[in-house]
């Protein structure tokens, strides 16, 4: 159940930083690919725009965070596996001491 909960906590955390690098960089997409070429002018339904653009950006975001899930659900993997390999190996071999030294015999 560890293993499960920790590999749940990576995907999160994966979700939200792939939330976060969508929202501050679809804006920027978007900008890009709504702009009409040579920044001729037109006259556009605005509502319609607005809904649009809306739409993308919680499309990106969804996207981002889908990223981030898969993303960290592969690095939470890796690391609940290396966790495990280090905790289940066996310790080294224990030195036997060396046997007693004979004494000299007393005469």
């Amino acid at each position: 159940m560890a293993k499960l909960k920790t590999v749940l906590t990576f995907m999160l955390a994966g979700a939200f930083l792939g939330n976060l690098v969508a929202t501050f960089t679809a804006p920027r997409f978007m900008e890009w690919y709504n702009s009409t070429p040579l920044a001729s002018q037109t006259m556009c339904n605005l509502p319609q725009v607005v809904h649009d653009v809306t739409t993308q950006l919680i499309r990106a975001q969804f996207i981002g965070s889908g990223i981030g899930v898969v993303l960290f659900l592969v690095l939470g993997t890796v690391y609940v596996q290396a966790r495990a390999k280090k905790q289940s190996a066996p310790p080294p071999p224990a030195s036997t001491p060396p046997p007693p030294a004979p004494t000299p015999a007393e005469g």
